[in-house]
């Protein structure tokens, strides 16, 4: 659904219409509130099958609830992604598929492409057969009564609404320590970023097609949002327990996520290596000259740390200099070959709609 393009304003990190404005398009406003909107929820799912029991009838309750109380279509669904799981995450997609065909998709991909990925896939996917997607977990730790405000947020004229959560008091120390210090140091480098914003987004059908004007190889979303549409909201919400299973997104790809965001909208690390290698020079020639002196009249520098401090340094250095900028090169490998960045090798859709 493509929003009339009234003047928007933040308020508390949400957006509003401007004074004055809702009288001028009232009509076109209540008119929006008065259309139904198909609501399409998309969820990765990576070796899911302990929680899909319990996620499964609560989506199909929340999506007959959109219907029943929020003024969304009957025809509103869900998207599963299974992105490469080894255990039943397909079978029970696919058999929820067939037990409610007009509400349940599935996507499976031929192999495992990351979260990242599998969201796209089921953004690619729904794109033109929505006016706007979900975005959420297939553990349902965001609040699921969340998705309601985010469609009156949507009403209200934003193009995007973040889900940020409202406190990090539940999550281990050493992953809000993690988190704090990435989102400030994102902040540093210059990246807009939304503290506490995961992937629970609402983005509608305009910033979908936007979305789908971004080729590159390695996304990150959160990044791209203020790209995507300049409308954007927000809408807090309180992390639920995990109902079952575990996490499967553990140190490792919390910190790969954190090194591609990085490396796709920053170069401050490129230019820290060039500001360092211009401070080591001009300290090195700063010794050159002490020990100038130092020849001059006489003296000459006692023992070997003058010479292997100073050799270990500016080694450690230029390793660490060479593997940044190898990080941006390979970057550029990745997108130079065009490579898909998914593979669909099945899709479970039962419905009597025909919009694939």
């Amino acid at each position: 659904m493509n929003m009339p393009d009234a003047p928007i304003r933040r308020t508390d990190n949400n957006l509003s219409l401007a004074p004055g404005e809702m009288t001028n398009h009232q009509g076109c406003f209540e008119m929006n509130v008065a259309k139904t909107l198909t609501i399409a929820i998309v969820a990765p799912c990576y070796n899911e099958a302990e929680v899909l029991p319990i996620s499964i009838p609560r989506l199909l309750a929340l999506v007959r609830e959109l219907a029943d109380k929020h003024g969304c279509s009957p025809d509103s669904y869900v998207v599963l992604v299974d992105d490469g799981s080894k255990d039943s995450t397909w079978e029970q997609i696919e058999s929820a598929a067939h037990a409610y065909p007009n509400t349940i998709r599935g996507l499976r991909l031929s192999k495992n492409a990351g979260h990242q990925n599998a969201l796209v896939a089921g953004l690619t996917y729904v794109t033109g057969k929505c006016d706007a997607a979900i975005s959420i977990d297939a553990d349902l730790q965001d609040d699921l009564a969340a998705l309601p405000k985010m469609i009156t947020e949507h009403r209200a004229g934003a193009e995007i609404v973040l889900g940020v959560k409202a406190s990090r008091a539940d999550d281990p120390f050493l992953k809000t320590l993690t988190a704090t210090v990435f989102y400030r140091g994102m902040k540093w480098m210059g990246v807009e970023l939304v503290e506490n914003h995961a992937d629970c987004r609402l983005m509608s059908e305009r910033a979908l097609e936007n979305l789908a004007k971004f080729p590159e190889f390695v996304l990150f979303l959160r990044g791209l949002q203020p790209l995507l549409h300049g409308r954007i909201s927000t809408v807090r919400y309180d992390l639920s327990p995990r109902p079952a299973g575990h996490s499967k997104y553990g140190i490792k790809k919390m910190l790969g996520l954190a090194l591609n965001g990085i490396t796709s909208f920053s170069t401050t690390p490129l230019r820290m290596i060039t500001w360092t290698g211009a401070i080591v020079f001009a300290v090195s020639l700063l010794f050159a000259l002490t020990a100038f002196i130092k020849a001059l009249s006489g003296e000459t520098l006692p023992g070997w740390a003058s010479i292997t401090v100073p050799l270990y340094l500016l080694g450690g250095l230029i390793m660490l200099s060479i593997g940044v900028a190898g990080e941006y090169i390979g970057k550029i490998y990745l997108e130079v070959k065009h490579r898909p960045r998914f593979l669909v090798d099945e899709v479970a859709h039962f419905g009597n709609r025909v919009d694939e």
